[in-house]
């Protein structure tokens, strides 16, 4: 009799969804998908990390996220997105339902005072649990806050529709999501962080969000 199961019987491992978005604004790089997909195949917590790439751009990034999230099932998702001019990690708090583009996108789009969803709620939480991820990081010496914006542009879009789908979809209704902002790297300006950094630190994060409850605090749900 053979010693393992039938590869009917083995179930795979749960996943965690990271993403990243492509370079923008005429970079040639973006941290924020050099950082997820430095993590992509490897095993936290008993759970897969699958990366995956989403363009810089209004309304073509959360086609290719619900995708994603139809694909994987994840049991936790967690977008990360660069945040030019800040120090440290940021965990973002909520999101927003307003498209308002301080430049084009990669399309060549610039939406501004638009909703992200039309009827949806003003604003949603982040189901991640940020303050906790805020205190794990901190202990290992790596810059970190929690933020209460992630701006109006592509980074909030998919944000926002992120969580949308999470309080939308019966299949999502277990996912927990969220969205983590990245310093720039030292080669593109001030203030930057190292990517090992990066990557350690969101590793770090979703450790802790797959092991840790909610805040206290924090809620997901919406504010109208």
């Amino acid at each position: 009799m053979s010693a393992h199961p039938p590869s009917s019987l083995v179930h795979p491992s749960p996943k965690v969804l990271l993403t990243g978005f492509e370079a923008f604004g005429g970079a040639s790089i973006n941290p924020s998908w050099q950082a997820a997909q430095a993590l992509h195949g490897r095993q936290i917590a008993r759970h897969l990390v699958v990366a995956a790439q989403l363009p810089t751009a209004f309304g073509t990034s959360l086609g290719v996220l619900s995708a994603l999230l139809a694909q994987h099932q994840p049991a936790l998702v967690i977008c990360v997105g660069q945040a030019g001019g800040r120090a440290a990690i940021g965990l973002e708090r909520v999101a927003i339902n307003l498209n308002d583009a301080p430049l084009a996108d990669n399309a060549g789009a610039q939406p501004i005072d638009t909703p992200v969803v039309t009827g949806a709620p003003a604003a949603y939480f982040s189901s991640l649990p940020v303050k906790a991820m805020r205190a794990v990081l901190q202990r290992e010496g790596i810059a970190v806050e929690v933020s209460q914006t992630a701006g109006t542009f592509v980074c909030n879009h998919v944000f926002f529709g992120l969580m949308h789908a999470l309080a939308t979809r019966r299949a999502l209704r277990h996912t927990r999501g969220g969205f983590v902002h990245v310093p720039w790297l030292p080669e593109q300006g001030t203030p930057s962080m190292a990517l090992d950094e990066m990557v350690r630190g969101l590793s770090l994060a979703v450790r802790c969000a797959l092991l840790t409850g909610p805040d206290a605090t924090l809620a997901a749900g919406a504010t109208h």
